[in-house]
């Protein structure tokens, strides 16, 4: 019945997995990049003393400002981290209205998206447990990846970006099986590139580590992405 109701335009779109391996293929060198430093860091955190006590203290912070320091770093990473970057690098330190409007709505989106995932983490802890063993993390990693990003944070993020793009206007397929398929699967197999490895090893973590480590990649990740995003579109 989807199918029926596509216009031609729909018929001819590229395929999703086609278009889901491109934008994987387009992630490889950020998300390696962001990897090799969470295997880095992981790896200094179990043996190298310094580094452990360095992450520790940043942990106890987290346990302190619960939620808030979620949302801080969700919008550091999310709103303030590319606008800076599209502001000092690209714009030539030129402030523009749109500048201000991208980060106010990152800003919304990311607190949303930084509380949800330390919410998640908590219930990952709850009902896996929180050791840095097999029988905790695969099943950590798996209800992540495949119930979690796309029932809930790979749908989301596709559907308030759009609504943005299109001048918070809603699509009339926004909630069908062929919006999905089309819009949504593409970005699920581009997040599942990155995003597997880096959650294998966040959940190797102490579950109050996982917040901050998790901000950090992301940090990483929005600053990689957004500067080869900038350079697509100056070369176009």
């Amino acid at each position: 019945m989807d199918d029926m109701a596509e216009d031609p335009a729909e018929r001819t779109r590229e395929a999703p997995w086609r278009a889901g391996m491109r934008a994987a293929r387009a992630n490889v060198v950020p998300g390696l990049v962001v990897q090799s430093v969470m295997v880095v860091l992981l790896l200094a955190y179990y043996f190298h003393p310094a580094t452990r006590e360095v992450l520790e203290r940043l942990a106890a912070v987290k346990v302190r400002w619960g939620y808030a320091y979620s949302a801080v770093a969700a919008v550091v990473a999310g709103a303030a981290v590319p606008e800076l970057l599209r502001i000092f690098v690209f714009q030539k330190g030129r402030f523009m209205r749109r500048n201000l409007s991208n980060f106010v709505f990152g800003s919304v989106f990311w607190v949303l998206i930084g509380i949800l995932v330390d919410f998640f983490y908590r219930c990952q802890a709850v009902w896996f447990g929180d050791e840095a063993k097999a029988s905790v993390v695969i099943p950590q990693v798996l209800v992540d990846q495949f119930l979690f990003t796309p029932l809930i944070t790979a749908p989301l993020t596709t559907w308030i970006y759009e609504w943005k793009n299109r001048g918070y206007r809603m699509r009339s397929d926004f909630f069908t099986i062929a919006y999905y398929r089309n819009h949504i699967l593409p970005t699920l197999m581009a997040i599942w590139g990155v995003w597997i490895p880096i959650v294998s090893i966040l959940y190797t973590l102490p579950e109050t580590l996982q917040i901050p480590v998790y901000s950090l990649a992301l940090t990483m990740w929005v600053m990689i992405y957004t500067w080869m995003s900038e350079e697509r579109v100056g070369r176009g």
